[in-house]
């Protein structure tokens, strides 16, 4: 596909909540060969780890290794380890090697990055590359903002200004300096983009879906000229961040860099608001909301845009293409994950009306072209 990064892992989800749970059935790891590789990588560790599991969708697989001992006085090591699932074909959605060297350039430029504690890629270990970092405790929002705290309008109104000013620093990164200007593919991120996702889409169209022939159309013909080159995230969302302990209003840790690249800062800020709702939306974006964007206090859709602009003295003439080319990346996303139900490569019923989500992102598409005058 002519698109920059990796391939999306369909249905891709992040660690999923800040407390890990028993690990799945027929999703062990050999915790013996682990072992050795952590030891031979941090000093002070005793005994075997501890063993648990972030819940998630057909994404990598997390794991927490819960050690005694560690580094200075501290009792305990937490440690993350991540690995793609098994049977994965599309090597370039799980690229271990790549997340890894893409946190580890970036960390000394972008403090937010989990410190890497190593890369495997000898196969003969736990039968997949893997990669091991060390856990960045604090809360992570999901479809509710952590509790235990006194959420006044004010203080969400700080968090919220604090994740779009992370999002701000992580574009103005040198890629240069960082090493990491071979990710990028040269100028024209944007016109790669839509032809990408609308290759993809026409992959995993089904019967019950719209062809999306207008919209590609309307973006293709608005394409602008890349707006920037920097280190682009590309899943940038509230529930891709951790939250200090101290100060739940602080952003500690970014997460989730599997489809990092080098590209147009303004695509990757329309794709992250692809998934902002506001209180005023409809009731089915209010359903499938997935991160606390509607509570008093938080930046609407506009003021984001509006707080990025100016933060970065760039200019988006043409808005309504970024938007609408969030929206449709969304809808192809969700019609691969519905691809693979349709085709009963997954049973989980949870993707089994993911084809009304992909009508309904049409509707929302046509609605910015509509507004725009297209």
């Amino acid at each position: 596909m002519n698109a920059e990064g990796p391939a999306p892992a369909t249905g891709a989800a992040p660690l999923a909540g800040n407390r890990a749970g028993p690990v799945r059935a027929g999703e062990e790891l050999d915790v013996a060969a682990v072992d050795r590789f952590v030891k031979e990588r941090v000093a002070g560790l005793r005994g075997l780890p501890a063993v648990s599991q972030f819940s998630g969708g057909a994404s990598n697989w997390t794991y927490l290794l819960r050690y005694e001992g560690g580094a200075g006085d501290s009792p305990h090591t937490e440690l993350v380890l991540r690995r793609p699932p098994a049977g994965t074909k599309a090597r370039s959605a799980h690229d271990m090697g790549r997340e890894h060297r893409i946190q580890a350039a970036l960390a000394p430029h972008y403090p937010y990055v989990p410190q890497m504690v190593g890369l495997c890629e000898d196969e003969s270990v736990i039968g997949v590359p893997f990669y091991v970092m060390v856990r960045i405790p604090g809360a992570i929002p999901r479809r509710t903002l952590p509790p235990g705290v006194d959420w006044t309008v004010d203080r969400t109104r700080e968090l919220c200004e604090n994740v779009v000013a992370r999002l701000v620093e992580l574009h103005r990164v040198d890629v240069d300096t960082a090493g990491l200007a071979p990710l990028g593919k040269g100028p024209g991120y944007p016109r790669r983009q839509v032809e990408g996702w609308s290759q993809r889409y026409e992959k995993a169209r089904t019967w019950n879906v719209p062809s999306f022939g207008r919209v590609r159309a309307w973006l293709a013909e608005r394409t602008p000229d890349d707006a920037g080159r920097c280190l682009i995230h590309n899943d940038y969302r509230l529930d891709n961040v951790v939250l200090a302990e101290d100060d739940p209003t602080r952003v500690v840790g970014v997460l989730d860099w599997e489809m990092a690249t080098v590209g147009d800062p303004l695509m990757d800020l329309g794709a992250a608001l692809a998934y902002w709702v506001e209180a005023g939306d409809d009731w089915l974006a209010r359903r499938v909301r997935r991160q606390p964007t509607h509570l008093p206090g938080m930046l609407r859709r506009a003021e984001v845009v509006e707080r990025y602009l100016d933060a970065t003295g760039l200019h988006a003439a043409d808005w309504p293409f970024y938007e609408t080319y969030g929206l449709f990346r969304v809808a192809v996303i969700a019609q691969q994950i519905y691809y693979r139900y349709h085709h009963r490569q997954t049973r989980n019923p949870a993707f089994k009306s993911f084809w009304v989500l992909v009508r309904y992102f049409h509707w929302r598409c046509r609605r910015v072209m509509a507004r725009a005058g297209g």
